[in-house]
């Protein structure tokens, strides 16, 4: 009986040890609660862009890594590019803004 008590207690404990591991972030991967929280910065900023009268397009594309967004696609003016970029610092929990969006050749 204490023998299977301590092998359960054994597989109890290694199991908490990989779920805890498996949520921590690295340089390359995020954890659970910053995919969560960029997933939500995200959000706000695609709705403040598409909100916003002087902008209103959907050909920006908005990622973001542990709190560095990175705007890219297509704007018809470099004010465009400008008030995007705006927009998106605007949002808590930004910590950078890489702003690689071009400006459409007529």
């Amino acid at each position: 009986m204490r023998k299977l008590l301590r092998i359960t207690k054994l597989l109890v404990c290694f199991s908490l040890i990989t779920a805890f591991l498996g949520c921590n972030a690295t340089q390359k991967k995020e954890s659970t609660g910053q995919y969560i929280d960029d997933s939500a910065i995200t959000t706000k900023i695609k709705t403040g862009i598409f909100d916003d009268l002087r902008l209103k397009t959907l050909q920006i594309e908005v990622q973001t890594f542990k709190g560095v967004v990175q705007l890219s696609g297509f704007v018809d003016s470099q004010q465009h590019a400008n008030i995007a970029g705006e927009i998106a610092g605007l949002v808590p929990g930004v910590k950078e803004v890489r702003n690689d969006l071009v400006v459409k050749q007529y």
